[in-house]
């Protein structure tokens, strides 16, 4: 485990440390997630693809939402 103290700016930003970045191929735009556990905080790379079951289940769920009948007679309002 690699691990450095670092200090939260007043503007609650913090600095990756170079060599936690270069290990984990994190650039510039990479995006992150940020969870909370109790006193804990977890920060973790994502890609789109690790949400793609999630992005499925989504455009289902809306597409049956969307293509409801009854919901057409906004269409004429």
């Amino acid at each position: 485990m690699e691990a450095k103290i670092i200090k939260v700016t007043d503007k609650g930003q913090i600095s990756l440390p170079v060599f936690i970045r270069e290990s984990l191929k994190i650039k510039h735009g990479d995006e992150l997630i940020i969870a909370r556990s109790k006193d804990s905080i977890i920060l973790r790379k994502i890609r789109r693809e690790d949400f793609s079951d999630l992005l499925k289940h989504s455009e289902k769920v809306a597409r049956k939402l969307w293509d409801n009948k009854e919901d057409e007679i906004w269409n004429e309002i």
